[in-house]
């Protein structure tokens, strides 16, 4: 098992009654394994997703990646063990602006002190089709193009699990099946797990399983 979350609650404080958002929720992924989580607008999908990341800490309960609690790591620690280990995807590529899309690409490389950070950036930018853009920064970029990019980076550390935030919904149809078409592809074929959040239910009915995110709890 890659992932597991375990009687999660998460909460965020407001004047009155605390915003209860997940409620005692609960999942494991095994690895290699595609899951897609769907929920309506504001049903706690993206926070999930950046719990899961370690992003942010739940209110109660815990959650293991690769058999690390998130929760008991430093902020160092954290920061390298998902350098190392997780891949995000986020809807809006979340690109430096003033680094090239090569130097975006091999800054998770770079952070966890991996070696030969250039030239697997520029591999993991050629999976994506994108060896003619190395030099490019992200306003130079389409969006298909910079979500590739974001893609690029998020696989170059050849993580086990890769976390994916409705990456194709800032796109045009044809443009965002193309980069779901790559991602799904090199996710399969580099024996990747992913976690998908979506609203789409045609991209999730691509996935192995498929999960829906209702009162703050899956279903």
């Amino acid at each position: 098992m890659i992932l597991s979350a375990r009687d999660v609650h998460k909460e965020f404080p407001q004047p009155g009654e605390p915003l209860r958002v997940l409620r005692g929720l609960s999942l494991k992924v095994e690895r290699g394994e595609t899951v897609a989580i769907l929920g309506a607008s504001g049903s706690g999908k993206s926070t999930l997703l950046a719990l899961l990341a370690g992003l942010d800490g739940p209110t109660r309960g815990s959650v293991e990646v690769a058999g690390r609690e998130l929760s008991r790591m430093s902020e160092p620690e954290l920061a390298r063990f998902r350098a190392l280990n997780l891949g995000i995807v986020f809807q809006q590529y979340h690109l430096l602006a003033g680094l090239t899309a090569l130097e975006n690409v091999s800054l998770p490389l770079e952070l966890g002190d991996a070696p030969e950070p250039e030239a697997r950036a520029r591999r993991a930018l050629e999976q994506v089709g994108l060896v003619d853009r190395t030099g490019h920064f992200p306003h130079e970029l389409s969006g298909g193009e910079a979500q590739r990019v974001a893609i690029a980076r998020a696989l170059v550390v050849e993580p086990a699990l890769i976390l994916a935030d409705e990456p194709s919904g800032s796109l045009d149809a044809s443009t965002g099946e193309a980069v779901m078409d790559r991602l799904l592809e090199l996710v399969r074929s580099n024996g990747a797990t992913l976690v998908l959040v979506t609203h789409n239910a045609g991209l999730a009915a691509r996935c192995d399983r498929r999960l829906e995110l209702v009162g703050g709890v899956l279903r």
